[in-house]
């Protein structure tokens, strides 16, 4: 997932998975990574699993940082701690000037996501789950990597046991209040003496969804291409292709830095599709002429004076 030669950045909190992570990376790059451990301070010590993180660094002779980070304690805790933790790891391989950071998810952690996001009703994209790589959110020129996807959780104990480590256990990870958590409880049931469930499996339906969304991709724009004349402030679609690659064509046309919600999008092409005009982020639809729909940017309402 890396190349030969080039430093890489490691995510690395003290848990089973991230000292196999690191366990690995010392194999077969010594001297070629640097180390980073996000310390959310949201329970009591974290501080020290960073220490020990640290210490086990200096034996291998890894640079390591630890990243500070404050999570405020209301809302979606999880998704909070996430996005703070991606903001720090990714302004640290910045200063260092690395091109990527790799993380640790597996064939288990794949498997919990792709069935959240079919709870939660996802599209073909969400239900691609975790791609091998991506760019690390809030940094889109530092690559995020994946490259442990197809191991299972229990594969990493031997590693680090091997290696004479004693990983640090998180209590969240087993704390019903998370949906994850929840999950992946139910998961580790169904999977256990009744067979009916397999991780593993359930992991490669994602990566198989993750090569139809990269098909769909190709689809839009090709569409794209072929059917939109566009310029800053106005475009011009000839819609062709089904409803799924008409969404995506929309949504690079009017996306920006925020793109749509999809149910707002979703409501976008209803309306163009049946000959009306609709508005959505700034963008004016038209679709009164037979075979086209115009849009146009809308002026920004002005206050009352």
């Amino acid at each position: 997932m890396w190349s030969e030669g080039s430093r890489v950045g490691l995510a690395v909190s003290g848990g089973p998975d991230s000292l196999a992570l690191l366990a690995l990376a010392h194999a077969a790059l010594p001297g070629e990574f640097a180390v980073a451990t996000v310390d959310h301070g949201l329970r009591e010590g974290s501080a020290d699993e960073a220490t020990m993180v640290a210490a086990l660094c200096a034996e291998l002779g890894a640079p390591h940082r630890t990243l500070t980070v404050e999570v405020a304690r209301v809302g979606n805790l999880s998704a909070a701690a996430r996005t703070a933790r991606y903001a720090a790891l990714g302004a640290w391989a910045s200063e260092l000037g690395l091109a990527a950071i790799a993380t640790a998810h597996h064939a288990d952690d794949q498997a919990e996501t792709l069935l959240m996001r079919l709870n939660r009703g996802s599209g073909l994209a969400g239900l691609a789950a975790m791609r091998p790589r991506a760019p690390v959110p809030g940094h889109p020129t530092i690559a995020l990597l994946r490259p442990l996807l197809g191991w299972r959780k229990a594969e990493f104990a031997a590693l680090v046991a091997q290696a004479g480590w004693t990983p640090a256990e998180d209590p969240s990870n087993a704390d019903p209040r998370f949906d994850r958590a929840r999950l992946r409880a139910a998961l580790a049931s169904a999977a256990g003496a009744s067979g009916l469930l397999d991780p593993a499996r359930i992991a490669a339906s994602a990566g198989h969804l993750r090569e139809a969304a990269e098909a769909l991709d190709w689809a839009i724009a090709r569409e794209f291409a072929e059917r939109v004349t566009q310029s800053a402030d106005a475009a011009m679609y000839r819609p062709l292709a089904p409803r799924s690659i008409r969404l995506g064509v929309l949504a690079r046309i009017v996306g920006g830095a925020q793109p749509p919600r999809g149910d707002e999008l979703a409501r976008f092409l209803a309306a163009l599709e049946s000959g009306g005009i609709a508005t959505l982020g700034g963008w004016r639809g038209d679709a009164r002429k037979t075979g086209a729909w115009r849009l146009t940017r809308t002026p920004p309402h002005r206050a009352k004076s």
